[in-house]
């Protein structure tokens, strides 16, 4: 919420541009995302898209504790506007190299990159919402993400499909995300020169950990914000896996499913955030998204049928709760946090890429107990453990 900063730019304006930058940055990030592995795969064994895959995660949440501190220097402006430019060279790189070693180095650092030009959009919206609608700012913003999720992956698949390179079909899809980058630089350098900074907190990590220990809130919403991000990494990393090669679905028919997955997000986060502002509780609602996103995950596990309708509408409830769970924490956290908090900001980002760390991890113990098929009930007893920390938690209403 915002605490007093001044502002050049009326509200709704800048909010419905940050939304745009918004939507053009996930762009540019989800375009290759899909086929990421797969062209890493074309140097690399399994193994080793692994490891390169923690590599970028490890950078990432090295860069969201660097972050504050080079956004209190920098100012938040002119940090975004260099990260950008630094995702333009990777990603340029990414087209003109050829050596693997390079190749694997580059997508590392803009795994990175992309993480941290999102929690510096995070800032701009937070300094430029006010306390009476972060839940309909918030839901607006991310349902406008989550669009950009489900358009993503269609554009991705036809610029494979289009592709007349025979060595890397993928190409299309760096070359893609390199242009979404251009109008993406356009619109912060346009619309923000004259952005003032909040007077951030400085912390030291000793310091960060006590000031978010103090809150047994934030303690317990990013808990929950772990498991929910461990569950979307381990459904993007293992779920398109098992229904090609188990379940026996074509990457068409699973590209299908995948759409159909994702519209809940950009269907239902905005009115829910209104309802948050407006008249129901955040804890509830967020118990009733982990509560569906669980049951709903673990009866995954009981059907082998190859029929696309029944898992797209199985996939669909899925994220249904997801997305309910999500606006939810989202709200809540931004109308507990101030803007000045940057290194709070981070550290809630840090889920993301902890989850990367995480669902590996899982996946492994988990066929240690259980059964391929039975990984759907390890995630979903996972997801209603998030149930705790939900009811928990003391609403803001």
């Amino acid at each position: 919420m915002n605490h007093g900063t001044a502002r050049t730019l009326p509200r709704a304006h800048v909010i419905y541009t940050i939304a745009v930058i918004g939507f053009i940055y996930v762009l540019h990030g989800v375009i290759p995302m899909y086929s990421n592995s797969s062209f890493l795969g074309l140097f690399a064994n399994e193994q080793t898209i692994g490891f390169i895959y923690m590599a970028g995660a490890a950078v990432a949440i090295l860069g969201f504790l660097l972050a504050p501190d080079i956004i209190r220097r920098l100012g938040n402006y002119h940090t975004t506007i260099a990260l950008v430019c630094i995702q333009i060279v990777l990603f340029w790189g990414l087209i003109a190299f050829t050596d693997p070693m390079v190749l694997a180095i580059l997508f590392i650092l803009q795994s990175g990159v992309v993480s941290l030009i999102g929690l510096c959009l995070d800032i701009f919206l937070e300094v430029y919402t006010d306390g009476a609608n972060v839940g309909s700012i918030r839901g607006l913003y991310t349902a406008t993400l989550n669009a950009s999720w489900v358009v993503a992956p269609l554009i991705g698949s036809m610029l494979i499909s289009g592709s007349v390179n025979a060595h890397n079909p993928y190409m299309n899809t760096y070359v893609a995300a390199l242009a979404m980058l251009f109008p993406l630089l356009y619109l912060i350098y346009k619309n923000f020169p004259r952005f003032k900074d909040p007077n951030y907190i400085h912390l030291s990590p000793w310091q960060l950990t006590k000031h978010i220990s103090s809150n047994k809130n934030w303690v317990k919403l990013f808990f929950a914000n772990v498991i929910l991000q461990t569950f979307y990494s381990w459904m993007v990393i293992y779920s398109p896996i098992y229904l090609n090669k188990v379940i026996g679905f074509s990457w068409e028919e699973i590209g299908i499913i995948l759409v159909i997955m994702l519209i809940p997000f950009p269907l239902i986060q905005y009115p829910l955030g209104r309802l948050a502002d407006r008249k129901y509780g955040e804890k509830e609602m967020m118990a009733i998204g982990f509560a569906i996103m669980g049951v709903s995950t673990i009866t995954l596990s009981f059907f082998n049928i190859n029929n696309l309708i029944v898992w797209a509408i199985i996939f669909f409830i899925t994220r249904i709760g997801a997305a309910t769970a999500e606006i939810m924490m989202e709200t809540y956290f931004f109308k507990t946090v101030s803007p000045r908090d940057s290194a709070v900001l981070g550290s809630f980002r840090i889920t993301r890429p902890l989850s990367y760390f995480l669902a590996p991890v899982i996946m492994m113990l988990g066929l240690l107990i259980v059964p391929e098929q039975y990984m759907f009930v390890v995630i979903g007893l996972m997801s209603l453990i998030a149930l705790i920390p939900a009811l928990s938690i003391k609403d803001t209403n």
